[in-house]
Protein backbone atom coordinates (compact mmCIF):
# COMPACT_ATOMS: atom_id res chain seq x y z
CA UNK A 1 0.00 0.00 0.00
CA UNK A 2 1.30 3.47 -0.89
CA UNK A 3 2.44 5.76 1.88
CA UNK A 4 -0.06 8.47 2.79
CA UNK A 5 0.89 12.03 1.92
CA UNK A 6 -0.83 15.38 2.41
CA UNK A 7 -1.31 17.68 -0.58
CA UNK A 8 -4.65 19.52 -0.61
CA UNK A 9 -7.17 16.68 -0.56
CA UNK A 10 -4.83 14.09 -2.13
CA UNK A 11 -3.82 11.75 0.67
CA UNK A 12 -1.86 9.12 -1.29
CA UNK A 13 -0.32 8.57 -4.70
CA UNK A 14 0.75 5.56 -6.75
CA UNK A 15 -2.08 3.50 -5.27
CA UNK A 16 -3.50 0.61 -7.26
CA UNK A 17 -7.26 0.32 -7.59
CA UNK A 18 -7.14 -2.89 -5.56
CA UNK A 19 -5.34 -1.15 -2.67
CA UNK A 20 -7.72 1.79 -2.86
CA UNK A 21 -10.70 -0.55 -2.64
CA UNK A 22 -9.20 -2.46 0.28
CA UNK A 23 -7.91 0.45 2.38
CA UNK A 24 -9.68 3.68 1.42
CA UNK A 25 -13.04 3.27 -0.34
CA UNK A 26 -15.13 2.60 2.78
CA UNK A 27 -13.93 5.87 4.35
CA UNK A 28 -15.23 8.22 1.62
CA UNK A 29 -12.14 8.50 -0.54
CA UNK A 30 -12.11 8.50 -4.34
CA UNK A 31 -9.42 7.32 -6.76
CA UNK A 32 -8.05 8.99 -9.89
CA UNK A 33 -5.16 7.50 -11.86
CA UNK A 34 -3.35 6.30 -8.73
CA UNK A 35 -4.22 9.25 -6.49
CA UNK A 36 -6.48 8.82 -3.45
CA UNK A 37 -8.66 11.87 -2.85
CA UNK A 38 -10.41 12.65 0.43
CA UNK A 39 -14.00 13.86 0.18
CA UNK A 40 -15.05 16.73 2.45
CA UNK A 41 -17.87 16.41 5.03
CA UNK A 42 -21.39 16.71 3.62
CA UNK A 43 -23.93 19.50 4.22
CA UNK A 44 -27.16 18.71 6.08
CA UNK A 45 -29.36 19.58 3.09
CA UNK A 46 -27.18 17.33 0.96
CA UNK A 47 -27.75 14.49 3.42
CA UNK A 48 -31.53 15.02 3.58
CA UNK A 49 -31.95 15.15 -0.19
CA UNK A 50 -29.70 12.16 -0.81
CA UNK A 51 -31.67 10.06 1.68
CA UNK A 52 -34.97 11.11 0.11
CA UNK A 53 -33.77 10.22 -3.39
CA UNK A 54 -32.49 6.85 -2.18
CA UNK A 55 -35.92 6.08 -0.70
CA UNK A 56 -37.60 7.32 -3.89
CA UNK A 57 -35.64 4.96 -6.13
CA UNK A 58 -35.71 2.06 -3.67
CA UNK A 59 -39.51 2.31 -3.59
CA UNK A 60 -39.62 2.34 -7.38
CA UNK A 61 -37.44 -0.75 -7.70
CA UNK A 62 -39.39 -2.57 -4.98
CA UNK A 63 -42.53 -2.12 -7.07
CA UNK A 64 -40.84 -2.46 -10.46
CA UNK A 65 -37.74 -4.67 -10.01
CA UNK A 66 -35.67 -3.68 -13.02
CA UNK A 67 -32.60 -2.43 -11.16
CA UNK A 68 -31.06 -1.20 -7.93
CA UNK A 69 -29.89 2.03 -6.34
CA UNK A 70 -26.56 2.28 -4.54
CA UNK A 71 -25.31 5.09 -2.31
CA UNK A 72 -21.91 6.50 -1.40
CA UNK A 73 -19.47 4.95 -0.46
CA UNK A 74 -20.32 2.31 -3.11
CA UNK A 75 -17.63 2.70 -5.77
CA UNK A 76 -18.10 3.16 -9.50
CA UNK A 77 -14.92 2.40 -11.43
CA UNK A 78 -14.55 3.82 -14.95
CA UNK A 79 -11.80 1.70 -16.52
CA UNK A 80 -11.62 3.82 -19.68
CA UNK A 81 -10.27 6.82 -17.75
CA UNK A 82 -8.68 5.12 -14.69
CA UNK A 83 -10.99 6.88 -12.25
CA UNK A 84 -13.12 5.49 -9.42
CA UNK A 85 -15.72 7.77 -7.87
CA UNK A 86 -18.25 7.31 -5.09
CA UNK A 87 -21.36 9.02 -6.51
CA UNK A 88 -24.06 10.07 -4.10
CA UNK A 89 -26.38 7.69 -5.95
CA UNK A 90 -25.98 5.15 -8.72
CA UNK A 91 -28.89 3.64 -10.64
CA UNK A 92 -27.82 0.26 -12.00
CA UNK A 93 -30.30 -1.55 -14.24
CA UNK A 94 -30.48 -5.28 -14.85
CA UNK A 95 -29.68 -4.57 -18.51
CA UNK A 96 -26.37 -2.86 -17.66
CA UNK A 97 -23.64 -4.79 -19.51
CA UNK A 98 -20.84 -3.99 -17.06
CA UNK A 99 -19.80 -6.25 -14.16
CA UNK A 100 -21.46 -5.56 -10.82
CA UNK A 101 -19.64 -6.85 -7.75
CA UNK A 102 -20.51 -6.76 -4.03
CA UNK A 103 -17.98 -3.96 -3.48
CA UNK A 104 -17.97 -1.87 -6.67
CA UNK A 105 -19.50 -1.25 -10.07
CA UNK A 106 -16.87 -2.11 -12.69
CA UNK A 107 -18.04 0.30 -15.36
CA UNK A 108 -20.49 3.19 -15.67
CA UNK A 109 -23.84 2.99 -13.91
CA UNK A 110 -26.91 3.78 -16.01
CA UNK A 111 -27.65 6.97 -14.09
CA UNK A 112 -25.32 8.82 -11.73
CA UNK A 113 -26.68 11.43 -9.34
CA UNK A 114 -24.68 14.01 -7.41
CA UNK A 115 -26.14 16.34 -4.77
CA UNK A 116 -24.14 19.54 -4.49
CA UNK A 117 -22.62 20.69 -1.19
CA UNK A 118 -20.84 24.01 -0.60
CA UNK A 119 -17.43 22.37 -1.04
CA UNK A 120 -18.37 20.24 -4.06
CA UNK A 121 -19.63 22.88 -6.51
CA UNK A 122 -16.66 22.82 -8.88
CA UNK A 123 -16.18 19.08 -8.55
CA UNK A 124 -19.82 18.21 -9.33
CA UNK A 125 -20.46 20.79 -12.05
CA UNK A 126 -17.11 20.60 -13.83
CA UNK A 127 -14.75 17.77 -12.85
CA UNK A 128 -17.30 15.00 -12.61
CA UNK A 129 -19.23 16.25 -15.62
CA UNK A 130 -16.11 15.76 -17.74
CA UNK A 131 -15.23 12.43 -16.10
CA UNK A 132 -18.68 10.91 -16.40
CA UNK A 133 -18.87 11.97 -20.04
CA UNK A 134 -15.49 10.41 -20.84
CA UNK A 135 -16.29 7.40 -18.67
CA UNK A 136 -19.48 6.69 -20.61
CA UNK A 137 -22.17 7.35 -17.98
CA UNK A 138 -25.44 7.48 -19.99
CA UNK A 139 -27.18 9.97 -17.69
CA UNK A 140 -25.79 12.40 -15.13
CA UNK A 141 -28.16 14.28 -12.85
CA UNK A 142 -27.08 17.17 -10.60
CA UNK A 143 -29.26 18.51 -7.78
CA UNK A 144 -28.26 21.71 -5.98
CA UNK A 145 -30.31 22.21 -2.79
CA UNK A 146 -28.51 25.49 -2.07
CA UNK A 147 -29.55 27.12 -5.37
CA UNK A 148 -32.73 25.04 -5.87
CA UNK A 149 -31.60 24.00 -9.31
CA UNK A 150 -31.29 20.73 -11.18
CA UNK A 151 -29.50 19.61 -14.33
CA UNK A 152 -30.05 16.48 -16.38
CA UNK A 153 -27.40 15.41 -18.89
CA UNK A 154 -27.97 12.72 -21.51
CA UNK A 155 -25.00 11.11 -23.30
CA UNK A 156 -25.49 11.32 -27.07
CA UNK A 157 -22.71 10.19 -29.41
CA UNK A 158 -20.17 10.50 -26.60
CA UNK A 159 -21.18 14.04 -25.59
CA UNK A 160 -23.50 15.24 -22.86
CA UNK A 161 -26.59 17.16 -23.89
CA UNK A 162 -28.29 19.26 -21.23
CA UNK A 163 -32.00 18.48 -21.18
CA UNK A 164 -34.63 21.20 -21.13
CA UNK A 165 -36.51 20.47 -17.91
CA UNK A 166 -38.89 22.69 -15.97
CA UNK A 167 -40.99 20.91 -13.34
CA UNK A 168 -40.97 17.22 -14.27
CA UNK A 169 -38.31 14.88 -15.57
CA UNK A 170 -38.87 11.46 -17.08
CA UNK A 171 -36.18 9.14 -18.38
CA UNK A 172 -37.15 6.20 -20.61
CA UNK A 173 -34.69 4.11 -18.60
CA UNK A 174 -37.19 4.14 -15.72
CA UNK A 175 -40.66 3.52 -17.22
CA UNK A 176 -43.53 5.54 -15.76
CA UNK A 177 -41.32 7.23 -13.18
CA UNK A 178 -41.73 11.00 -13.08
CA UNK A 179 -39.53 13.15 -10.85
CA UNK A 180 -41.37 16.31 -9.80
CA UNK A 181 -38.51 18.74 -9.27
CA UNK A 182 -40.19 21.23 -6.86
CA UNK A 183 -40.64 18.43 -4.29
CA UNK A 184 -36.87 18.24 -3.92
CA UNK A 185 -36.70 21.71 -2.38
CA UNK A 186 -39.42 21.12 0.22
CA UNK A 187 -38.58 21.00 3.92
CA UNK A 188 -39.40 18.60 5.32
CA UNK A 189 -39.19 16.26 2.36
CA UNK A 190 -41.93 13.63 1.90
CA UNK A 191 -41.56 10.58 4.13
CA UNK A 192 -41.13 6.96 3.04
CA UNK A 193 -44.86 6.09 3.13
CA UNK A 194 -45.94 9.12 1.10
CA UNK A 195 -43.13 8.41 -1.35
CA UNK A 196 -44.12 4.76 -1.76
CA UNK A 197 -47.76 5.70 -2.36
CA UNK A 198 -46.75 8.27 -4.97
CA UNK A 199 -44.63 5.68 -6.79
CA UNK A 200 -47.54 3.23 -6.66
CA UNK A 201 -49.80 5.88 -8.19
CA UNK A 202 -47.32 6.53 -11.01
CA UNK A 203 -46.95 2.87 -11.87
CA UNK A 204 -50.71 2.33 -11.87
CA UNK A 205 -51.30 5.17 -14.33
CA UNK A 206 -52.08 4.24 -17.94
Amino acid sequence: MAEKTTFDNVVATDVTFEDYLAHYAADYYEWSDGMVIKMSPIHDRHDELTRFLAIFFESYFEQKPIGIVRQQPFVMKMPAIRVAREPDLQIILQTNPHPYTPTFMNGPADIVIEVVSPESVERDYEDKLKEYQKGGVPEYWIFDPMQFTSRFYLLVDGKYQLQDVTENYHTPRLPKLVLHIPILWERPLPGPLATALKIQEMLAAE
